[in-house]
């Protein structure tokens, strides 16, 4: 007899059937667990399976890269076999005495604004230091930022004190190999910085000795880790409380650190910084304006006119690029050796993929000197084009600017130009001879260059400014480049058709100026001065720089 439960279940009934239930239950589970065993061993021949599939894929698709138009550095066997062309060929089309066939005219902006002078408040008491770190542009750009830092902050500036990486430190610095400073004024006129902008910003060459007596040296001064990019508000929130307290501040390092984007008032002070206070040294500018005077002597037969050109191809450069060349185990040995040097185990971490030919095919690569002659030969430009070559030392020199004097046999450089004497008080100074390069590639009727990077950024800016908005430049499209120079069985006629099409473009980007509403870190005031550099441009002090600021300012 059974008894009922609360829902009427049948108690018994359940208890008498319970066993088959448990051993129908067990055989069910047995079975899954078979299946999950047998899932799991499948699993496990797959994803080693798929692994490896993966892997031959790469290596499939890294291969055809490398085989693809471009990958492969074949300039040099293009040059040989084009040589007998380009040396026959008469048909040059380019004058430089009218290299520059368009003009433009600056619109009407709106009304100036500028910056406020400076202020004689209790917040004069305050003091700004700042380390600028990089290359010499990196360097100016930071210490544009400091003046306009130091005004948000009604801060007295001390002047900035310059940093070099030991990749591009001085031969004075050769002993230490961590972050050392250089004096201002070994690269810059103090006193003219100071006094141009008097009426904005204070700055002093040394802290009152009340605080050197607190902190005995800079070093132990509270040093302030701020965000790159950092808008003035952070200054204000973040900054300007901390300096209250303490006096002064100290911001290391201070590459990158203050947004591009700035009110129009702020961005005045930039344009002062940089286009008018900071001037070369008296040691630089001399030696500058005696090679400019002989670059337009020898370049009498066009006018006095001639062209610069950008050369990154130095050691230093070759081997941070990453690139393959055609110089086989020598230059892999001596590439590796100068990574360790300059940037110890970074190229041999676990995570970082060198992949030269995609480099290549990217248009990552320094271009070698045949790349700019063969480019600059298909664009126009005959033999006898007086051409001054900025760089440093150049890589295997010897053996790699062989082509160019030979498409080029005017071609000068800093250490032609100038006697060993003139050159002997810059021997070490790589940031002076930059400086040097700088000023001789300034007033140069076309700037070419090849590579990128804060040198030309700075200079297409400051040709803008000179040159009432524009100025000759050439950047190659190194994509369509690499990919040209790859192609053994081009003729010479077909690669000047592709050389002139790339001019056009180069020449119609150069006079794309953009309508600067809101600064980008890549389209700064830095390389497109105008509008925002306008009223500083259309100021008495800008009135006929063009003609006078080698031979007062530079």
């Amino acid at each position: 007899m059974s008894t009922k439960s609360a829902n009427g279940y049948a108690i018994n009934n359940i208890q008498s059937s319970s066993p088959p239930n448990r051993q129908s239950c067990r055989r069910r589970l047995r079975r899954r667990g078979s299946f999950a065993m047998l899932h799991r061993r499948q699993l496990l021949l797959f994803v080693p399976l798929l692994y490896f599939t993966g892997l031959i894929s790469c290596v499939r698709t890294l291969f055809s890269l490398l085989q693809s138009p471009g990958a492969v550095y074949r300039s040099h066997e293009i040059f040989q076999k084009l040589w007998s062309d380009i040396e026959a060929d008469n048909s040059s089309t380019i004058q430089l005495s009218s290299v520059w066939i368009y003009k433009r005219r600056l619109k009407e902006q709106r009304p100036c604004s500028i910056g406020t002078t400076a202020s004689n408040s209790p917040g004069a008491n305050l003091y700004l230091i700042v380390d600028a770190n990089g290359g010499l542009n990196q360097q100016r750009s930071s210490i544009c930022n400091a003046v306009v830092i130091a005004a948000l902050l009604n801060a007295t500036l001390l002047i900035p004190r310059l940093e070099f990486h030991n990749v591009w430190r001085d031969s004075r610095q050769v002993s230490k190999l961590v972050l050392t400073s250089v004096e201002f004024g070994d690269i810059y006129d103090e006193d003219h910085f100071i006094s141009t902008l008097k009426d904005y910003v204070t700055v002093v060459k040394e802290l009152p000795a009340e605080l050197m007596e607190r902190y005995s040296n800079i070093s132990n001064i509270r040093n302030l880790r701020v965000q790159s990019w950092a808008p003035p508000r952070y200054y204000l929130e973040e900054v300007y409380p901390v300096l209250l307290k303490r006096r002064v501040v100290r911001i290391s390092p201070f590459a990158n650190r203050l947004s591009m984007h700035l009110p129009s008032h702020l961005q005045f002070l930039r344009c002062l910084s940089n286009y008018e206070a900071l001037r070369f040294s008296l040691v630089i500018s001399a030696l500058a304006k005696k090679l400019v005077k002989r670059m337009i002597e020898r370049s009498s037969n066009s006018d006095g006119k001639y062209i610069s050109i950008h050369l990154r191809f130095e050691e230093d450069m070759v081997a941070f690029s990453c690139c393959i060349y055609d110089g086989g185990r020598v230059e892999k040995s001596e590439m590796d050796v100068v990574r360790e040097k300059g940037w110890g185990k970074k190229f041999k971490q676990k995570y970082r993929v060198i992949q030269p030919g995609v480099n290549r095919i990217n248009g990552k690569c320094p271009m070698t000197p045949v790349e700019v002659g063969m480019m600059l030969t298909g664009m126009g430009f005959s033999k006898d084009t007086p051409i001054y070559l900025a760089s440093g030392k150049i890589y295997q020199a010897d053996r790699y600017l062989a082509p160019l004097q030979k498409m080029f046999p005017l071609l000068q450089t800093k250490e032609t130009l100038a006697t060993k004497d003139e050159l002997a008080p810059f021997k070490g100074y790589s940031s002076r001879l930059a400086a040097v390069d700088y000023l001789v590639c300034l007033f140069s009727e076309v700037f070419v260059t090849t590579q990128g990077g804060n040198f030309p950024h700075f200079l297409i800016g400051h040709r803008r400014y000179l040159f009432n908005g524009h100025a000759k430049t050439i950047k190659p499209d190194k994509i369509k480049l690499v990919n040209l120079l790859q192609n053994t069985s081009m003729s010479w006629i077909d690669f000047k058709d592709q050389m002139g099409s790339m001019m056009a473009e180069s020449d119609r980007k150069g006079i794309m100026v953009p309508r600067v509403k809101k600064s980008t870190r890549k389209g700064s005031i830095y390389s497109n001065p105008l509008p925002e550099c306008r009223c500083l441009w259309e100021s008495k002090r800008a009135t006929n720089r063009s003609n006078s600021y080698l031979m007062v300012d530079c």
